[in-house]
C-alpha cells in the first residue's frame, strides 16, 4: 500500500540558528512519503537560504524567495504556488522552529481521515517539556471579557470561560476545537484546494486563525491528538512588544470583519480593557498593544 504524500511549506524570517533543526526532523518521518518541502524565505539577512539548500541532498527541498518581508500569509501562499505541480495527500504547515518525532507526521494524517476532518494538530511542548498551550475556543465578546477582567490564562482554567484552553487536562484527550495555533498544522489536500490562498490582509499572527475558522464555515474541523507531539521553541510574541502588539490587533480585526460592526466594537472594548488594566500595571507588551489598538491606522511595522 503506498504510503500517503504530504508537502510541507515553511516560512523563515532570518531563521538560520533554527531551520536546520526542522529539516533534520523531517528526515526521519514514518509511515508517510515527504512529496516536496518549500521553504519560502522573507528576505533573511543571515544564512537562513544557504542552510535550506544544504538539506538538498537528504529532502526534496526547494527554496522560494521572496525578496522582502512578505508577512507569513503572502509566504505560504509562495510556497503553494511552488505545489502547483507536485501530488499530496496534505500540507504540512510548520514553524522553523518546531521540532517533529518520527511517527508525527503520519499519526496526524491518520487522524485526518475521518469524515469532516480537514486539519489535524498535535501537542506542542516547550524545550524543557513543559505542555505549550495551543487549543482555542471561539473567540467571543464574553471571553473577551473575563480575559480582561481575570486574565487568559486563569480564563481558560475555568470551565468554558477564556478562549485559550491553558487546563492540561484538556490536552490528554483527543478532540474538536475551533482553532490552534498555526505552528503546526496538517491540512487535508481537498481543503487547501477548496480555500485558496491565506488571507495576506493579516501580515503576521491572525491569518492561521481566519484560515482555521475559514475551513469551519466550509464544513471541515479541525482535530487535535495528543498522540502526535511536537516540540515547539518559539512564544517570541509573549516577550516582544512589538509582535505582541500585532496579535493584538489583528484579532479585533478578525473579530470585527467576521461578525460585524456592533460585535466587534464590544470586541474591541474588552481587549482595550484588558490592555488597560495591564498597561497601569507596568507591563510593556501590554503598552504596546494599547496603543496599537488606539492608533489601529499605524500598526506596528515589521523589520524590512
Amino acid at each position: 500500500m503506498n504510503q500517503p504524500r504530504i508537502a510541507v511549506v515553511i516560512v523563515t524570517y532570518n531563521s538560520a540558528d533554527v531551520i536546520g533543526g526542522a529539516l533534520r526532523s523531517l528526515v526521519p518521518s514514518e509511515g508517510v512519503e515527504i512529496s516536496a518541502v518549500v521553504v519560502v524565505d522573507n528576505n533573511s539577512r543571515d544564512d537562513s537560504v544557504a542552510l535550506t539548500k544544504a538539506t538538498a541532498d537528504v529532502l526534496p527541498v526547494q527554496s522560494v524567495q521572496t525578496g522582502r518581508n512578505a508577512g507569513y500569509a503572502a509566504a505560504i501562499n509562495a510556497g503553494l504556488v511552488a505545489l502547483r505541480e507536485v501530488p499530496y495527500d496534505a500540507l504540512w504547515v510548520m514553524n522553523p522552529d518546531v521540532r517533529m518525532r518520527p511517527d508525527t507526521l503520519a499519526v496526524l494524517y491518520k487522524e485526518l481521515q475521518a469524515p469532516g476532518r480537514g486539519m489535524t494538530v498535535p501537542k506542542m511542548l516547550n524545550p524543557d517539556g513543559s505542555l505549550q498551550p495551543s487549543l482555542r475556543r471561539m473567540p467571543t465578546v464574553g471571553r473577551a471579557i473575563a480575559e480582561a477582567v481575570i486574565g487568559g490564562r486563569r480564563a481558560g482554567r475555568i470551565g468554558s470561560l477564556g478562549e485559550l484552553i491553558t487546563d492540561p487536562a484538556d490536552y490528554e484527550q483527543a478532540g474538536e476545537w475551533a482553532w490552534a495555533t498555526g505552528a503546526a498544522l496538517l491540512i487535508a489536500a481537498d481543503v487547501v484546494r477548496a480555500l485558496g490562498d491565506w488571507d495576506e490582509s493579516f501580515v503576521l499572527y491572525s491569518e492561521e486563525t481566519e484560515y482555521i475558522l475559514r475551513a469551519r464555515d466550509h464544513g471541515w474541523r479541525l482535530w487535535y491528538t495528543p498522540d502526535a507531539v511536537v516540540e515547539h521553541i518559539g512564544g517570541e510574541s509573549g516577550f516582544n512588544p512589538t509582535l505582541a502588539a500585532l496579535v493584538t490587533l489583528n484579532k479585533v480585526k478578525l473579530f470585527r470583519r467576521r461578525r460585524g460592526a456592533v460585535a466587534g466594537a464590544a470586541y474591541y472594548g474588552a481587549v482595550l480593557l484588558g490592555e488597560s488594566v495591564r498597561a497601569v500595571g507596568g507591563k510593556q507588551i501590554a503598552k504596546a498593544s494599547l496603543a496599537a489598538l488606539m492608533h489601529p491606522s499605524k500598526p506596528p511595522r515589521l523589520g524590512d
